[in-house]
């Protein structure tokens, strides 16, 4: 993940005050008072996709809030501006997320929102658990356990429960982690450098032996991995020791986040927050939304 700069919240209203009032300066000629307004910030850096099964639409969370692609465009739900972080879909409809509240939520208690999930497609959140405490960069639904990757205490985590309570595992610095749900004690670790494996739940991991080095990483059965090079590469791979290239991420930007809809179906962002789709297991990509594209549901 590429790191985020944030306002603290306590002093974010007025910070945002202030920068809108030069914004309105800057804006403002000395013959009329009319400013023009500012153009939506768009995605911010992106932090996770998904696709919800109620009705099949693809959904973006980044650093400006969770959006809606449709034709094209980026539709902020809600016009929540919410830093959302770890964003997964788990059921129709329901998704789990951490992050961070909007500098101007009225209503926000700490600068780590913990565990939060929306069971209408993100409009609204609801609080499960460590507000306050954790701040989970990656989440992962393994059948009935849940594994999140807390940035704060550089540890994974694991819930039993749906993320209601915790316990603490192993400290292991990754970037994106991988799991499913027919072997929930597997879990795979992305750290940029290669790949690391745990088989007992997230308690101890190893490095997987001459594994590239991986920025993302999803699990499509059981031991089936598919992830992306740090150089944009699409791998495969049976028990992550054998890889097999598919393709290659297309654009410039550096590759941040795979999802794995199903084997064939691929969602992939880089870090000029370009959204990509691959249909043929990652062989060849279609650009879904270019971060210009960005409008508000209100």
């Amino acid at each position: 993940m590429i790191a985020s700069i944030r306002i603290p919240r306590r002093r974010g209203r007025a910070a945002l005050l202030a920068a809108a009032a030069v914004l309105l300066a800057a804006c403002t000629s000395p013959e009329t008072d009319t400013a023009t307004p500012a153009a939506d910030p768009g995605t911010g850096h992106l932090h996770g996709l998904g696709v919800n099964p109620a009705d099949g639409t693809v959904y973006a969370a980044g650093h400006l809030g969770v959006f809606r692609l449709s034709g094209g465009k980026a539709v902020r739900v809600a016009d929540r501006y919410q830093d959302t972080m770890g964003f997964t879909v788990t059921g129709p409809s329901t998704f789990l997320a951490s992050g961070h509240p909007s500098p101007t939520d009225p209503d926000a208690r700490s600068p780590h929102l913990g565990l939060i999930r929306s069971t209408d497609a993100g409009h609204t959140w609801k609080t499960l658990s460590a507000e306050g405490e954790a701040d989970f960069h990656a989440l992962q639904q393994a059948g009935a356990a849940l594994y999140g990757f807390d940035s704060q205490s550089g540890r994974l985590w694991a819930s039993a429960d749906n993320g209601r309570s915790w316990n603490k595992r192993a400290k292991q610095p990754l970037l994106d982690l991988a799991a499913h749900g027919e072997s929930p004690a597997s879990v795979w670790a992305a750290t940029g450098r290669g790949l690391e494996r745990s088989t007992d739940g997230g308690r101890t991991f190893s490095p997987v032996p001459a594994a590239p080095g991986l920025v993302a990483v999803d699990a499509t059965g059981p031991g089936m991995l598919v992830a992306l090079a740090a150089d944009g590469r699409v791998l495969s791979s049976q028990g992550g020791r054998n890889w097999t290239k598919h393709g290659r991420l297309p654009g410039d930007g550096a590759p941040t986040v795979l999802t794995a809809v199903s084997a064939q179906r691929l969602l992939a962002a880089d870090s000029t927050d370009t959204i990509y789709q691959s249909n043929d297991a990652g062989h060849t990509w279609k650009t879904l939304h270019q971060s210009a594209q960005t409008t508000e549901d209100h």
